[in-house]
């Protein structure tokens, strides 16, 4: 009797688990990737140029990585920011407003913030 409900549980957490990497993998792909914009006929055959500052000005700013949640009981995932600020507060704060414009309401704690 203990042995088959060890092996429920075991069974039920493996699940649970893969239900939950799946969740949070769509979720991250959907924050961080671009939307897909309907292509015309002869695109593909231009070459995108690499875009970058005019005068080869440095690239300034944080990139904030936010700890976040939909749910209470939820594992927590992770959410990147970029700012421009070259304030750390500032730029957490904007990380913190863009997640939940992101729709992540609960925001856990800054797991690191590395300058650009």
């Amino acid at each position: 009797m203990e042995t088959e409900l060890n092996e429920f549980e075991q069974q039920m957490r493996r699940e649970i688990n893969d239900f939950m990497d799946n969740e949070q993998e769509a979720r991250r792909k959907a924050a961080t990737s671009p939307p897909e914009w309907p292509r015309e006929a002869g695109d593909e055959a231009k070459p995108k140029a690499p875009r970058s500052k005019p005068g080869g000005a440095p690239k300034t700013g944080h990139l904030v990585k936010l700890a976040v949640r939909t749910k209470q009981l939820e594992m927590d995932s992770v959410f990147e920011h970029v700012s421009s600020s070259i304030s750390k507060i500032e730029a957490q704060l904007e990380a913190e407003k863009a997640a939940r414009e992101a729709g992540y309401p609960i925001i856990g704690y800054v797991i690191e913030t590395q300058r650009l």
